[in-house]
């Protein structure tokens, strides 16, 4: 049986090294896959891990149709023997509804990769609606760890390493980015309830057994 199938976690988990990996395992076997993409890191109509690996990659916008491009692939003579999601958690919650067609109206699998949350710690719309329809949600085994040792489980967005929770939903941004730019940090719940960035910490601003600060 064919199976939508969403794989999440934080940022820096390896998502999308996973995604890689089973394209690179299905390939080696003879199979032919549709890859759709968003906003990756490496620029427009690309799939790519930290670790240096990069494939071609179909860009979703706005309006695209993901069920109708897989049956115009078909209908023109392609292969399309499973599709592969990375950032999904920016496709639109109808977006999703036509992976679940491409499983069920065209018996393919599709896998779909993606964080579930903002920097808000609120479900992106695409991520929720994946968490509705999959067959199966897989949480990715490789645990992304916070400046403190921990768990990583929350992303947070900063500008010069200081933690913002104001503004839009989606802003491309990655860890590790120049000074003055956006970019984002895994952390802890506790460390990310009370803003507590790497840099924050490293600048001895507030110590890790202060009570947290109420910002409401």
């Amino acid at each position: 049986m064919s199976e939508l199938v969403f794989f999440c976690g934080t940022m820096d988990c390896g998502k999308s090294t996973l995604a890689l990996q089973i394209v690179h395992n299905r390939t080696a076997r003879g199979l032919q896959s549709v890859i759709f993409t968003r906003n990756d890191r490496a620029g427009e109509g690309k799939l790519s891990s930290r670790l240096g690996l990069v494939t071609e990659a179909v860009e979703v916008a706005d309006d695209s149709d993901l069920y109708g491009y897989a049956v115009g692939r078909i209908s023109r003579g392609g292969r399309v023997d499973y599709v592969v999601v990375d950032e999904a958690q920016f496709l639109a919650p109808v977006q999703v509804d036509q992976l679940a067609r491409v499983v069920d109206d065209l018996g393919k699998d599709v896998y779909a990769f993606g964080i579930t949350t903002d920097f808000r710690t609120r479900l992106f719309p695409g991520s929720q609606r994946l968490m509705e329809l999959a067959d199966r949600v897989e949480a990715l085994q490789v645990e992304a760890l916070c400046w403190c040792g921990a768990r990583a489980t929350h992303n947070a967005r900063t500008v010069d390493g200081v933690m913002v929770v104001e503004g839009e939903q989606v802003v491309i941004g990655d860890v590790d980015r120049d000074a003055g730019e956006t970019g984002y940090e895994v952390l802890c719940r506790r460390h990310h309830r009370r803003r507590m960035t790497s840099a924050v910490a490293g600048a001895g601003a507030l110590s890790p057994d202060v009570l947290p600060v109420n910002h409401d």
